[in-house]
């Protein structure tokens, strides 16, 4: 399931503003069965979502979610895992 306004960014840029012009760097998001990512989340490029996990609403999921976790926060960290 997933909730409203979720956003899955699957580029990005470099800092460097030389960089930037040369190149978007992006990475796939992978989300296995049975995900729930909360209203408001964010996933970046790269991450992969394990089966049966949980995203809490608003948060931002920089790095992957074991499965059957819950992930919560600004940059969101395992909250606990069954």
């Amino acid at each position: 399931m997933i909730g409203p306004k979720v956003t899955f960014i699957t580029g990005g840029h470099p800092v460097d503003p030389e960089e930037r012009r040369l190149y978007l760097p992006g990475a796939p998001i992978d989300v296995a069965e049975n995900v729930w990512i909360g209203a408001g989340a964010t996933i970046l490029p790269g991450v992969s979502i394990g089966r049966d996990a949980v995203v809490a609403a608003g948060a931002v999921v920089a790095d992957d979610v074991p499965p059957a976790s819950l992930v919560t926060g600004g940059k969101a960290t395992v909250h606990r895992q069954w």
